[in-house]
């Protein structure tokens, strides 16, 4: 019979290989794999709200700011309109509807930054929630530096929630943080390979949550707006500056009315 052949020096024996360890290898590649899916979905998903944001800034500061304006002008229309027929209920309705309209306009073209107060109030639930989070990650429990720094994060966030009463938030950290990899201990490939699945795992529900973000970015009114004007603007329309005339047309109208002499006046 022949010798064995040696096996080559600085290679290992698939045989002498743990079943474990194989299986840790193939979950390694698989994070990897899903984390730069998740790098790049990242990026899509930032550059799609970042745009929409430039785009919602431009468009508040040149046609939302006529429209507050032009609301604004109607609403004094209104309410001389009611002044003068105070006994014209319809009237009185008009001007206190587009007074309304007007400051809500106003509100959204960034003029009106006051926000009523919302008082807070805890619910017997929301208390047992954030006993739970304190009791398994307050920062004071572990000794561990790197442990310390994620507890430090993740009670910060579950103080804004509580104050929020945001309880879905509340649970959300908690389930996080009981599943998360940090929280298995032990050494060696099996509570390696326990951690990596969990990255996976967390990889894979972070897919799902930028798919979402992403999906309600999409359909979202202000997304439907930029993709008119950018459809528009490949044609070589101006699609705010059209909007932008039309509005300040509109507002030179209302001014003309309102310095017209009332007909109680004539």
């Amino acid at each position: 019979m022949a010798p064995k052949a040696a096996e080559p020096q600085g290679m290992v024996s698939p045989s002498s290989v743990k079943p474990e360890e194989q299986e840790l290898a193939r979950k390694r590649e698989e994070q990897a794999a899903l984390e730069a899916e998740v790098a790049e979905r990242e990026l899509r998903s930032a550059n799609l709200r970042a745009e929409l944001g430039a785009f919602e800034r431009q468009y508040l500061h040149f046609v939302g700011s006529r429209y507050a304006e032009l609301d604004e002008w109607k609403a004094r229309l209104a309410e001389r309109l009611a002044r003068e027929q105070p006994e014209n209920e319809r009237a009185q309705q008009a001007a206190r509807e587009a007074r309304a309209r007007a400051d809500e306009t106003k509100s959204a073209a960034g003029e009106k930054a006051a926000q009523e107060p919302r008082a807070f109030k805890s619910t017997p639930e929301m208390k047992r929630l954030y006993r739970d989070v304190a009791k398994k990650i307050h920062p004071d429990l572990t000794s561990d530096r790197n442990d310390r720094a994620r507890r430090q994060q993740l009670m910060a966030e579950a103080n804004q929630a509580y104050e929020r009463g945001d309880q879905d938030r509340l649970v959300k950290i908690l389930t996080e943080y009981e599943h998360s990899p940090e929280a298995v201990e032990g050494e060696g490939p099996g509570a390696e390979l326990i951690r990596v699945i969990r990255r996976v795992s967390q990889a894979r529900s972070r897919l799902a949550e930028i798919e979402a973000e992403m999906q309600e970015l999409l359909r979202s009114d202000l997304y439907q707006l930029k993709l008119r004007v950018d459809e528009a603007d490949k044609t070589g329309r101006n699609t705010l500056t059209e909007m932008i005339a039309k509005v300040d047309e509109q507002i030179a109208l209302a001014k003309e009315r309102l310095e017209a002499p009332s007909e109680n006046s004539r």
